[in-house]
């Protein structure tokens, strides 16, 4: 070394000798450095080489040689691959096909592009890696002394690839170069432990891939081997023990045997002996013998293992510190084991860490990275763990869109491909259960037929996909009733347990499964041995899950389930007792916030009620069987981490289990579930959602809770349940329009607390952006999972809201002291039709309200709605049943007609106008608020039409409100510009309609001609091709009077969809809802069905009319079915005379000039009975 410098110090920069002095002593430096080990001064070699490298320009003979030995120097700095890399090519460059180094090059160049691949995850390094070992393979023929590591090399890359892609030629490959490299390390070869130790991990790799048994045998084989290789003492010995560990590890997972078990963590432990602190593999042997010891835990249950295994993982994971390589799978493994934890104790602390951990161990995992799509799936699977336990919906849809993503990284082909499969599939069919989507049922079911093809006979998850796909099917016939999925499910679940036999760990799971899909087929076909089988597999489940087993409680509760049943079907009273103890204990072994409550609450109430059912109540703890069992239906939906579908279903039995036995608690049952059903349909962001989920649950839930309470004798509790229960779409949409001016003086607090909440409001009620078909689904999960977390912003500023003195009832269901300030102005008449009666309620202003029993019941008022279908016109109205009938003659029509309203008269109306007289003096107003099919019926032209007879018209007059909340919210007052902004929006021929209206022109003219001249009103005409959907909206928004004359149509199936016809585009009735008209007057809507509900939720009165009177229009004029054009004329003409002749406008005219203006046509005696009647009022 020191004549290498003073020679090197002899040589000027021009000398020629300068660059094999710099370049010897870079040489000598370098080795010493290797020697010593004091890699730190490797700078000074580096620096050298450098030097010498600038003086051997391009073409110089000694520059390959110069920068292969600066790429061996860089070697040992990750921040320098790029740079050996490059050096390593340019080398090349200058290094023929018959170089004699050239294949060294080569295959040096293959090494650093694999770790350059599994540092960075560029595939493209990971094929030329493979490209690049191959060409030195080809110039390493047999006997070369290189070919053995060549083999051993590119079959070490070859299974990356292969664990990359899932391309089994790569695997086959990799196994048949690890055979011929160890056939070429004899026994006494220094390497061969490494070509005994690579063919065993990559046949325990095919193994995994394929299942084949001699793969697996001939793995732990090797492994044994390669140990007996490396003796006592030996510093590779705790290598070998790890390995075989491993794979005994698998095998046990393969075959259930406990020796391998035990074994493989007796060697675990005997290499992290070896490896003490400061080894540079101690955190592999930390996290190595953690697992194997969580496997351990998982098949006998021993907290000891359970505990020492988080304890590992954590010692790991502070070896691994951020930076390190390993810390990706220390974090994912001690995330794993907490997540085992909590699932075996529920403690909450250990679940929200092991989230955390996998957040920060997917942050380490880029878009590229190759281990993204596993740290997505365990990210995923532990949020579907915590929704399980705690019901947010935003862990579950956030599971969904992360195994979506995992799928999307594993394409046909990639091993792990079947994993993401039944992940995605599990998962969705989790949600199903929770939201009742079809469309998650059915992916469900494909993804795992998808996953169960991966798995042909032999392969070692076989019994997994099986089990799952037969899970998803007997869910699906209970969903269905198909037969064929529940035979399917039988014989999968069959075939499942045989593939477990005794000793296997998911054994229990399997007997308990089998037994909960005869189950289901006994109460089918109700064949006595699937019934007897399946308590007999439940027993056997349950021997295998002992006390302090994590799915004990789950076992009980299966058993449970079923003797009850074989206690129905046989009256063996020791079935229910057995029944009841097994329950009650599942009960004591579930933490309050388990989601599991809620099943065994249920289960529970079941077998109370069989004790009651039975008459076995009377002894020991069975004094009141049926209180017991209102008890548990009670807690079983207010179990807050069960999910509020589940809830809302558990809440529905207590109702129909309440009202059945007269039970004491049916109005609190009643309560809950229109509370349940509210925050439910909260939580679906369109409102198209939301009137589909609403067709899944009881049209009448409102109106019998409300002749519950009138049944007991609350008429002002009967008024609030209605008015919670009804018209809950609209409701969920105006309260992100509630006006909060009352705390703009109550300080700073409450000024922040108003900005918030019209902030956060205003992002829910924007409408949700258009999706082109074919979008992935996943965009749609994620903005439903923003839906939600703005849902959860917007719940916490209304609860601080309640919290500021007077505001503690903000936007809660209102009280009926609040209520009944809508009957301010005359009063409401409330008509509400339930199974057991229909009622009258007169809601006035000061008084006590009155309740009125009519002598129609709901049978009899659906037969009349029928009627008036036919004796209107039919193809206008809803249709509640299917009956065809042909097209009656005028006369008949007439006369029908009449009949119909007289019946009406006699039914409803006239017993209520026996009652107003206290109330409404003759002439005055009064307001109709239906409810059910109350909705259909022309209330306003009731009487008894002949000689004599008195009609309501004649009395009093009428208009609607869908809700008495809707009224009051109509009625508040805001300023009023000089001039009326007026516009009349007419489209006599829209896209796609057959036939032009004559008569919109004249209409909209005549309209103009009848208004105040400027400055009253200044007014606005669209029409004809003025007239599209965009300028009818804009027009909508800056007009406070509106008239509209165009074709009107209504949507039965997607009433949401209800439109006025636009010459472009259909103006919709979810176009107006989402439009703000709070501070609008009057519409008239001069078309055909615009205040024609829904039959399937007449409750929701989803129509034009009322779309504008929620959106904030405090009057408006609508059709009940369709108009003639010239009924259109004369009554426009005679209600805008009666509304402003005077030259003022007030929209509170507008129900007395409508009354009126019909009044004025009653002497036609030509006009048709029905034409008379179409219009209704409604609003202020």
């Amino acid at each position: 070394m020191t004549h290498l410098e003073r020679a090197s110090d002899l040589c000027a920069i021009d000398h020629p000798c300068c660059p094999a002095a710099l370049f010897n002593l870079a040489s000598a430096k370098f080795v010493n450095c290797q020697v010593n080990g004091t890699y730190l001064d490797l700078d000074m070699p580096i620096s050298l080489f450098q030097d010498a490298l600038a003086l051997r320009p391009t073409g110089h003979p000694d520059r390959p040689t110069t920068q292969l030995h600066l790429a061996i120097s860089l070697l040992d700095d990750p921040h320098e691959l790029d740079e050996v890399i490059s050096l390593h090519y340019d080398a090349l460059r200058c290094y023929n096909t018959m170089h004699d180094d050239r294949g060294q090059l080569l295959g040096n160049l293959g090494a650093m592009l694999n770790t350059r691949y599994r540092r960075q995850g560029n595939s493209q390094d990971l094929d030329e890696a493979i490209t690049r070992l191959g060409d030195a393979l080809a110039l390493s023929p047999v006997g070369h002394p290189n070919r053995s590591s060549l083999l051993n090399n590119l079959a070490n890359v070859l299974r990356t690839r292969f664990k990359h892609r899932g391309n089994d030629q790569d695997l086959d490959d990799a196994v048949m170069l690890h055979r011929d490299a160890l056939a070429l390390r004899p026994v006494g070869h220094p390497d061969r432990f490494m070509s005994v130790n690579n063919l065993g991990t990559v046949l325990s790799t095919r193994f995994e891939h394929r299942g084949n048994e001699q793969d697996l045998d001939d793995a732990v084989m090797l492994h044994r081997d390669a140990l007996t290789l490396h003796p006592v003492g030996h510093p590779d010995r705790s290598m070998s023990a790890n390995n075989l560990a491993n794979v005994l590890s698998t095998l046990f997972e393969h075959r259930g045997n406990d020796q391998d078990l035990d074994e493989a963590v007796m060697l675990h432990r005997d290499a992290l002996a070896s490896r003490p602190v400061g080894h540079p593999d101690r955190s592999m042997s930390l996290n190595n013998l953690a697992t194997v010891l969580s496997t351990r835990f998982e098949h006998r249950g021993n907290d000891q293992d359970l505990d020492e295994a988080v304890m590992l993982h954590r010692d790991a994971l502070a070896l691994d510190a951020v930076g390190h390589p390993d810390r990706f799978g220390s974090l994912n493994n001690l995330a794993a084991v907490l997540s085992t934890r909590f699932e075996h104790r529920g403690n909450d602390q250990d679940l929200d860490e092991a989230v955390m951990l996998h957040r920060d161990a997917l942050a380490l995992c880029p878009v590229g990275y190759p281990d993204r799509s596993g740290s997505l799936n365990n990210l995923a699977t532990v949020l579907s763990t915590r929704f399980e336990h705690r019901g947010n919906d935003q862990d579950l849809d956030e599971a969904v869109m992360l195994h979506r993503d995992a799928l999307a990284l594993r394409p046909v082909g990639h091993p792990d491909r079947s994993s993401s499969l039944n992940n995605l599939a599990t998962v969705l069919s989790t949600r199903f259960e929770h939201r009742g989507n079809d469309q998650d049922l059915d992916d469900t079911v494909m993804l795992l037929r998808d996953a169960l093809a991966l798995h042909p006979v032999g392969h070692p998850d076989r019994s997994r996909s099986l089990n799952n796909l037969a899970n998803v099917l007997s869910t699906r016939f209970k969903h269905r009733g198909n037969d064929q999925d529940l035979d399917d499910a039988v014989m999968l679940h069959r075939d499942t347990l045989a593939l477990r036999p005794v000793g296997h760990p998911d054994r229990s799971r399997s007997l308990s499964n089998l037994a909960n899909v005869l189950s289901t087929r006994f109460e089918h076909r109700g064949n006595d041995q699937d019934l007897d089988d399946g308590v007999m597999l439940h027993r056997n489940a349950l021997a295998l899950r002992p006390v302090g087993h994590p799915d004990r409680s789950s076992s009980l509760n299966n058993l449970g389930i079923l003797l009850s049943t074989r206690f129905e079907h046989r009256r063996d009273r020791e079935d229910i007792h057995e029944s009841q103890e097994n329950l009650c204990c599942a009960l004591t072994l579930l933490t309050q916030h388990d989601p599991r409550l809620l099943m065994v609450h249920g289960s529970l109430a079941n077998v109370y009620m069989l004790f009651h059912q039975s008459g076995l109540d009377g002894t020991g703890e069975h004094i009141d069987s049926l209180a017991a069992a209102m008890h548990h239906l009670k807690a079983a939906a207010n179990v807050v981490s069960g999910g509020l579908l589940s809830r809302l279903r558990a809440s529905l039995r207590w109702v129909d289990k309440a009202h059945e036995h007269s039970h004491a608690t049916q109005l609190e049952a009643y309560a809950t579930s229109m509370q349940l059903l509210d925050t439910y349909m909260s939580a679906t962001a369109s409102v198209s959602s939301r009137h589909d989920a609403m067709k899944n649950f009881p049209s009448t839930l409102a109106v019998d809770a409300a002749s519950c309470a009138l049944r007991s004798g609350d008429v002002c509790r009967a008024v609030e349940l209605l008015e919670q229960g009804r018209t809950v779409i609209w409701t969920q949409m105006t309260r992100l329009r509630t006006p909060l001016d009352g705390l703009q003086d109550l300080g700073d607090h409450a000024v922040s607390l108003m900005k918030k909440f019209r902030h956060f409001s205003s992002l829910l009620d924007a409408p949700p952006a258009n999706r082109a078909e074919g979008t992935p689904g996943v965009n749609a999960e994620a903005e439903a999972s923003r839906y939600r977390r703005l849902l959860e912003d917007w719940n916490r500023v209304v609860e601080d809201i309640r919290k500021i003195e007077g505001f503690s009832r903000f936007l809660l269901p209102p009280l009926f002291s609040d209520l009944q300030n809508a009957a301010r102005d005359g009063p409401i008449i409330v008509l509400a039709a339930s199974r057991l009666s229909c009622n009258a309620i007169i809601v006035p202003h000061n008084q006590p309200p009155i309740n009125i029993k009519l002598c129609i019941n709901l049978e009899k008022l659906q037969h009349l709605v029928v009627k008036f279908q036919r004796a209107s016109q039919p193809q206008a109205a809803p249709k509640p049943t299917p009956e065809a009938t042909s097209k009656p003659s005028p006369k008949r029509t007439q006369s029908a007609l009449m009949k119909a309203l007289m019946e009406l008269w006699d039914d409803v109306v006239s017993p209520v106008v026996d009652n107003l007289d206290g109330f409404a003096p003759r002439g005055s107003r009064i307001w109709w608020c239906p409810t059910s099919f109350f909705n259909f019926l022309p209330l306003h032209a009731a009487g008894a039409y002949r000689h004599g007879g008195q009609l309501l018209s004649n009395l009093y007059i009428s208009s609607y409100t869908p809700s008495l909340t809707a009224l009051i919210r109509a009625r508040r007052s805001h300023d009023r510009s000089l001039s009326v902004p007026f516009a009349a929006i007419g489209q006599n021929h829209p896209a796609g309609h057959p036939f032009t209206l004559e008569c919109v022109e004249p209409e909209l003219e005549l309209v103009r001609s009848l208004l105040p001249p400027p400055p009253t009103v200044s007014f606005t005409k669209i029409t004809s091709a003025e007239a599209t959907k965009s300028r009818a909206l804009d027009a909508l928004r800056d007009n406070t009077w509106l008239h509209f004359s165009c074709h009107g149509t209504q949507n039965y199936t997607e009433p949401f969809n209800s439109a006025f016809l636009m010459l472009d585009q259909p103006l919709s009735l979810l176009d107006i809802a989402q439009t703000d008209l709070s501070r609008h007057e009057f519409a008239f809507l001069s078309a055909c069905e615009t205040a024609v509900g829904d039959v399937n939720t007449p409750d929701e009165v989803i129509h034009l009319a009322a779309s504008l009177q929620f959106a904030g229009v405090q009057s408006v004029i609508g059709t009940l079915w369709s108009v003639n054009d010239s009924t259109v004329q004369r009554l426009v003409e005679a209600f805008y005379k009666n509304l402003c002749g005077d030259g003022t406008m007030n929209s509170k005219r507008a129900a007395r000039a409508l009354h009126r203006a019909v009044q004025s046509l009653a002497s036609d005696k030509d006009m048709p009975l029905e034409q008379r009647i179409v219009f209704m009022h409604i609003g202020i």
